[in-house]
């Protein structure tokens, strides 16, 4: 990923990664430290947010590793989202580098529809869904759901170092 120099009237020259062009579906702005996506829930936009996801906090200086872990991290979520309120549901991402690593936050309409952990153990074999968000406890320990200006987010923090 290429960055930019970018410099105005009381601004300091920061480099930041170069987002791609912003289409129909998907709308892309910098945010401090990473972006911010408005998108219409389809496979494009799921794919151009988790490659965004995987490459602009390493633009950063975040570990690879760490990028990688956000990339499934907000894969689930995207997933758990269209499951919750639907196909095309219009969805805000937010993910940007931190002082302890990477801070992901997806928003969707659904205010009423927390996520719930399965009460089924992730390796039964009368599993049949629900294991994502067993690997988010561990991948992202302390996420959580709170109201927000569009219904709700879901706010994860993945560990890792600059």
């Amino acid at each position: 990923m290429t960055t930019l120099t970018v410099s105005g009237p009381g601004t300091m020259v920061a480099d930041r990664p170069v987002l791609p062009a912003s289409v129909p579906g998907v709308y892309l702005r910098h945010r401090a430290g990473g972006f911010v996506a408005h998108i219409t829930a389809s496979e494009f936009a799921f794919s151009t947010v988790r490659g965004l996801t995987a490459s602009v906090p390493v633009g950063y200086g975040v570990g690879q590793d760490t990028a990688d872990t956000a990339e499934w991290v907000v894969s689930e979520l995207l997933g758990n989202s269209v499951r919750a309120c639907g196909d095309h549901v219009p969805l805000v991402v937010e993910v940007y580098v931190t002082g302890c690593g990477i801070q992901v936050n997806v928003h969707d309409p659904a205010v009423d529809l927390p996520p719930r952990r399965s009460a089924v153990a992730m390796d039964s074999d009368t599993a049949e869904s629900g294991r994502g968000l067993g690997l988010l406890d561990m991948l992202a320990p302390g996420w959580d759901s709170a109201p927000s200006p569009v219904g709700k987010q879901v706010r994860c923090q993945i560990a890792g170092s600059k």
